[in-house]
This record gives structure tokens, C-alpha cells and sequence, in this order.
């Protein structure tokens, strides 16, 4: 018995043996033949000076030794094909992946795209609708825009403009209810969306900060903020727009927010990276050109009243 690592050639193939539970099967995945994979793993087995394997009659299992090497085996393995994906998108410049939530995607990204790919005519975007976080290096992305309140410390983390939430309808629901007041007879859509938040921002803040108290309790419930923007834009009714969300829909008027106050969510939208790769050609265009998108409805905060985090 030896602490000196047997070759890699018959670690792959016990690693394969272990996870199929069948030599054939595993020398079909290998390419290689059944009796190639039965040398390699009796190599293995000969170096370790036990048996990995029970040979039953049309089977195989792991003998304790076995049940010891395959988890470390497999997830060496994965590290490896984790580490040799990253290397080889050092290589790339011309791929981007990006993640990014379903309403980020649906009511940011995807209006913006034309201007990105026509700037930018030799990068492949690739996206994928998600919310959940993810290893940016095991799920092969370059660039994930997430929503939430704190930095993460082990990623380039570029914090986007602030975010805030205020009253936003079509102009012809807004000729209708004219004042705040009339507000309380008016059709109320709910983003439940960011209740996650520590401090979620309500309707009733909104009215407590118009010095009109008012607790709207009915009304659709959306679980996802482009189905409760895509509900004020055929006419439903009215809801609390997020900044990101709802900029380009107000700089082109099919929404309008009548009553300029707007309440601080206390998160942003970030823009985040593995460290070191956000000087990528790639990944450098998309952050420059999402903050050049920034600054183009930058105006729409001009006139509003946002009120400090603590006054609600």
C-alpha cells in the first residue's frame, strides 16, 4: 500500500465503473472495451491492494473501499471538468452567458437587445432566465444580474442605479384618477415579487408617505413583476413599478406616473462576475453598455421625490 496516486487513466475508469455499477456501461462511455476497463480497474485495485469491486454474475457493486474512493473520485473529476470549462473560456471573446431573472430579462434586457447586438456584432449572447444563484464557474456563465441587498465577496459586484417604487398606470387610467385621493377607487395591482425583502415596500408605505393613509387589500396578486407590468400595460390597473422595470415604459409613454413620489427599496440590481474576468472583452462591453443603457433614462429620477429609506 502506497499514499502515491495510482494513474488517472484507471481512476476514470473505476469513477465511471462506480457510477454506472456496470463495467460494460462504462467502457461504452469511455470508448473504450470492456476488457481495457477490467485492466485498468485490477491496475487500480493491485495498486491499492484491495478489491473496489464485488464481481456478482451480471452485476458489480462497491466493496467498502470502493464506497470510500468513488465519492471523492467523482467529485475530483467534475472539479477538473469545472476547471477545464474555465480555461477554456479564457479563450473565448466572442461568447457571453448571462443570468438574469425572468422580469429583469423580460422588461430590461430583452427591449435593449437591438442596440447591443448592432454595437456589438461579434459577441454571442446566450441567456438564462433564472433566479436562484448560481456557481458562475460550474454553470458555465460569465455574467449574472441578481436584485438583493449586500455585496457578494467572492464576485466582481458592480451595484446598478438605485432602485425605487411608485405608482405607475397608462395615461388613460391616469386622466381617471387624477389625484391621490381618487386613488383609493382606482383597479390596485399587487407585485408580490419583492416581499422577500427585509423591509418590503406596500402600498399602504406609499399612501402613509402621501399623507393619505390607505391599505388596499384586493386586487390581482402577481408573483412575478413583468406579469404585474404586463397587467398595467393592457389596462388592469395600476402598481407599484420598480425603477428597472418600468424606466423604458415611461420614457416612451405607454406608462405614466402621475404622482411623482417614489419610495427606495433598499436593494439594487448588481452586475457580478467571477473576480478577475471583468476585463474579458466580453463581459467589459456588456457591463459599459448596460451603464450607457443606464444613463439614457437616467433623466426619469429628475423630478421625483424620493424619500428617504427611513421616513416610511
Amino acid at each position: 500500500m502506497t499514499n502515491r496516486l495510482p494513474p488517472l487513466t484507471a481512476l476514470r475508469a473505476f469513477d465511471a465503473a462506480a457510477r454506472h455499477l456496470s463495467f460494460a456501461q462504462a467502457a461504452a462511455e469511455l470508448n473504450v472495451t470492456p476488457a481495457a476497463l477490467s485492466f485498468q480497474i485490477k491496475s487500480l485495485e493491485e495498486h491499492l491492494g484491495a478489491p473496489l469491486f464485488r464481481r456478482l454474475n451480471r452485476a458489480v457493486e462497491l466493496t467498502e473501499a470502493g464506497a470510500a474512493l468513488s465519492h471523492g473520485a467523482a467529485e475530483g473529476f467534475q472539479t477538473l471538468a469545472t476547471a477545464w470549462r474555465a480555461a477554456l473560456r479564457t479563450q473565448d471573446t466572442q461568447t457571453l452567458t448571462v443570468t438574469a431573472g425572468p422580469a429583469f430579462t423580460a422588461k430590461w434586457l430583452a427591449p435593449r437587445l437591438y442596440e447591443f447586438a448592432q454595437t456589438h456584432p461579434e459577441i454571442e449572447l446566450r441567456f438564462a432566465a433564472a433566479l436562484h444563484r448560481m456557481d458562475l464557474m460550474r454553470d458555465n456563465v460569465d455574467v449574472a444580474i441578481r436584485f438583493g441587498t449586500g455585496p457578494s465577496p467572492d464576485l466582481y459586484t458592480l451595484p446598478l442605479a438605485e432602485e425605487w417604487v411608485m405608482p405607475v398606470m397608462t395615461p388613460a387610467i391616469a386622466a381617471q384618477f387624477p389625484t391621490v385621493e381618487s386613488l383609493h377607487n382606482a383597479p390596485i395591482i399587487f407585485d408580490d415579487s419583492i416581499n422577500f425583502l427585509d423591509t418590503p415596500v406596500t402600498w399602504a408605505d406609499w399612501f402613509a408617505a402621501m399623507n393619505a393613509p390607505f391599505i388596499p387589500t384586493l386586487g390581482p396578486r402577481f408573483s412575478q413583476s413583468d406579469h404585474a407590468l404586463d397587467a398595467a400595460l393592457a389596462g388592469v390597473g395600476i402598481v407599484m413599478g420598480r425603477r428597472a422595470l418600468v424606466v423604458k415604459d415611461l420614457a416612451e409613454g405607454r406608462l405614466v406616473a402621475p404622482f411623482p413620489t417614489a419610495l427606495p427599496t433598499g436593494a439594487r440590481f448588481s452586475f457580478l462576475c467571477l473576480k478577475g474576468m471583468e476585463t474579458r472583452p466580453q463581459i467589459a462591453a456588456f457591463r459599459d453598455w448596460m451603464l450607457e443603457e443606464i444613463e439614457k433614462t437616467a433623466h426619469i429620477t429628475e423630478n421625483l421625490n424620493l424619500l428617504e429609506f427611513s421616513a416610511r
